[in-house]
């Protein structure tokens, strides 16, 4: 099918108007913040979904596994049409659909309902599998994880069996602020690249680099890119 192109919608810098719309009791700022030009590069230049083809077998998946502060996600979703934005304000509260925690059942575009930390790269390498099994090869799977996030052991049975199996389908973005506990030899990279994986690491400020990583050949392998920004305080 043909994606509508969703780049017509507002642009880069309408998000930080967007994101102070959602003045909720928020707990997680920098974890917010920290994504928000990843997810937008995503978005707006690699991703083949629109508001229209939320459900269409042949898109391509983002699953935000990173699910504590949303609200990155929430405005590129709004500047990009999938939400409205009078939606925003409403953040966090009872009846708002945009909850702390992103629900898939109540947020359009969202493919998986996310905050627990570890779970979405193997719900990731899961819908790499699916697709894969049912014969297509289009659609790309993408997960943003945090730092962080790789303490979790679950990840690294998904690393490994993904580069194992050889999903090249498979995307991971690590967003990399420095709040990890556990340290690795080599840094972030090199544990993916163990697995068999094609890594990148670049600025996750740099919205070119950014694409230039994400767009890179990687055949027959699934890719990494550790997306670095300022350290957490």
């Amino acid at each position: 099918m043909t994606f509508t192109d969703v780049h017509t919608a507002q642009g880069y810098d309408d998000l930080p108007r967007l994101m102070s719309l959602m003045t909720g009791d928020e707990k997680h700022g920098p974890a917010a913040t920290s994504t928000l030009d990843v997810v937008w590069v995503l978005y707006d230049r690699v991703l083949r979904v629109s508001p229209e083809a939320v459900d269409a077998p042949d898109r391509d998946r983002f699953l935000l596994s990173k699910g504590h502060g949303p609200m990155a996600y929430y405005a590129v979703l709004a500047a990009k049409g999938f939400l409205p934005e009078s939606l925003l304000p409403g953040f966090g509260a009872y009846e708002s659909p945009l909850g702390h925690h992103p629900d898939r059942v109540l947020v359009p575009g969202a493919e998986i309902s996310s905050g627990s930390l570890g779970h979405g790269l193997p719900l990731a390498v899961g819908s790499a599998l699916g697709l894969r099994a049912q014969g297509l090869s289009g659609p790309a799977v993408w997960v943003l994880v945090g730092d962080a996030e790789l303490d979790e052991g679950s990840n690294h049975e998904a690393i490994a069996y993904a580069g194992a199996v050889g999903l090249e389908r498979l995307h991971t973005v690590v967003v990399d602020n420095a709040s990890a506990t556990h340290g690795r030899p080599g840094g972030i990279a090199a544990r993916f690249e163990a697995a068999g994986w094609s890594t990148a690491t670049v600025d996750g400020r740099d919205h070119q680099a950014l694409y230039e990583a994400y767009t890179a050949p990687h055949l027959g392998r699934p890719h990494a890119v550790v997306a670095r920004v300022e350290a957490k305080v």
